[in-house]
């Protein structure tokens, strides 16, 4: 049994791929940066004994690099996976009328487009399994207008709007669908920011939540997960 986790080198993706170690789960987990991968390939390890990782440096704006983890994964641990994470993304803030060519297409390749090729590659080994579960992480920007979001929220929008037509697509195949809309978490994208410690949420509040959503009886699912910070958005 495993899962597999884009993005995972960081963040919300180390999170959730420390706390699916520490539950039983092996672990596949891709991201550019071969340092942070390394570092978080460790973290994985020292959460239980014999723990089985791979771990890939992937550009997952590339689609042949996308499709060929995938393919790796299903070789390396044989089967399908039981969870499927789609965190892989990147955040730029910045007004439409103001960002520079190509930043929308740079951003679709990212957030969506990464999340399309890999479940594609994925779901004919999983319909097989007839189970799994897939939880694609969108953010309040999917749901929500905010200044500066940009082709960011266009991404995230479009990312939601894939996390729900293959809800419907899956449901004769037992497989589940679950969006996951965090707000401001402590990350990357945060990078910087100043403020109280608990003005933010904590990645492993993310990968709490996605647990207790995975955790669940085969007949039921959880679409939609919204978190934000206990004191609300931040404007």
């Amino acid at each position: 049994m495993y899962a597999i986790i884009t993005g995972g080198s960081k963040g919300i993706g180390r999170a959730v791929a420390e706390k699916l170690a520490a539950e039983g789960f092996d672990i596949a987990v891709c991201a550019r940066g071969k340092d942070s991968l390394l570092a978080a390939e460790n973290a994985i390890r020292a959460r239980r004994n014999g723990v089985k990782v791979l771990a890939e440096s992937v550009d997952m704006r590339v689609k042949e690099a996308v499709k060929a983890f995938g393919e790796k994964a299903l070789a390396t641990f044989g089967e399908a996976p039981a969870i499927l994470v789609n965190n892989a993304g990147i955040y730029v803030p910045g007004a439409l009328h103001e960002e520079q060519e190509g930043h929308l297409e740079e951003m679709m390749a990212a957030n969506l487009y990464s999340a399309y090729h890999l479940t594609r590659c994925l779901l004919p080994a999983m319909k097989d399994a007839r189970q799994g579960h897939i939880f694609n992480l969108c953010s309040t920007a999917s749901h929500k207008a905010y200044p500066n979001g940009g082709s960011y929220s266009i991404t995230k929008f479009a990312l939601l709007g894939f996390s729900q037509n293959l809800r419907e697509e899956m449901k004769p195949f037992g497989i589940k669908v679950t969006s996951v809309s965090p707000g401001p978490t402590w990350s990357d994208s945060w990078k910087g920011f100043e403020a109280p410690e608990d003005r933010l949420m904590e990645p492993s509040d993310v990968a709490d939540m996605i647990w207790a959503a995975y955790h669940l009886s085969k007949q039921a699912v959880v679409e939609d997960i919204r978190m934000r910070p206990m004191l609300g958005d931040i404007s």
